[in-house]
């Protein structure tokens, strides 16, 4: 069966810090979002945290928005996700599943969720963490956990078990989504429509291949690699010295 992209049900979010990049997504309506992490900060040069991200809230006011926390002590995270879902209706303070030290958040992010707090619980790789962070989240504010299947793929991990098993759980809430993350390729976002997961991030340069989807055929893209090196090679001139008789065979 071809796939278009007004087929999917998945819901699309950007994972980016680019403030250029984002805004440049939050004009395509079939983005729905938007994820950022420290990494991709450090990435994008982001030195205010507070002034970027209020920016970043005005771009898409209407849209999923997460910032992470950075502290790595429990009492402190908590204090600075509220600091963050102040920011905006539509943030999410995002927390990784545990410390640096390996001390699980289930327990501060339940307090959140039930306080109202949207929770974006983040860096689960595990089904033990993914079951516990659906349960802590359950019942509270809208939330969503965070799997990262591109970098269990990379460890060379099956990461299918996981994510249907997550997205089963979180099924049977109300509140609580499963984010496809670490997105490596197209394919991924056809994987998780077909899983049922609630939300894939990609970076950009996935999400404007989605377009394309159904467009080609195989054979179609086979055509169009087998001209692309014959124009490549002919554009940079490259030549093989072969006797006329061989040149005739």
């Amino acid at each position: 069966m071809t796939v278009t992209l007004k087929d999917l049900k998945v819901k699309l979010f950007t994972d980016g810090a680019d403030k250029a990049q984002i805004r440049e997504m939050a004009q395509l309506s079939w983005i729905r979002g938007f994820t950022t992490n420290p990494t991709l900060m450090k990435s994008a040069k982001v030195s205010d945290y507070r002034s970027y991200a209020r920016e970043l809230v005005e771009v898409a006011p209407d849209r999923h928005i997460s910032f992470e926390v950075f502290s790595d002590d429990i009492a402190e995270m908590v204090a600075q996700a509220r600091v963050i879902s102040a920011w905006g209706a539509n943030v999410y303070a995002k927390l990784p599943v545990t410390t640096t030290r390996g001390e699980p958040l289930f327990e501060a992010v339940r307090a959140l969720a039930q306080d109202g707090i949207k929770v974006n619980l983040t860096a689960v790789f595990t089904p033990e963490h993914a079951a516990a962070g659906i349960d802590a989240l359950a019942g509270g504010a809208p939330a969503s956990v965070s799997v990262f299947a591109g970098r269990l793929a990379d460890a060379g991990i099956d990461y299918r078990p996981i994510m249907r098993d997550a997205v089963t759980r979180a099924r049977k809430t109300a509140n609580v989504e499963i984010i496809w993350a670490s997105t490596r390729e197209v394919f991924n976002v056809i994987e998780a429509d077909e899983m049922g997961c609630h939300i894939i991030t990609a970076p950009a340069a996935v999400l404007k291949k989605l377009p394309s989807l159904g467009t080609k055929t195989a054979a179609e893209l086979s055509l169009d690699a087998v001209k692309a090196f014959r124009d490549d090679a002919v554009s940079v001139g490259l030549t093989l010295p072969i006797a006329p008789a061989r040149a005739a065979e």
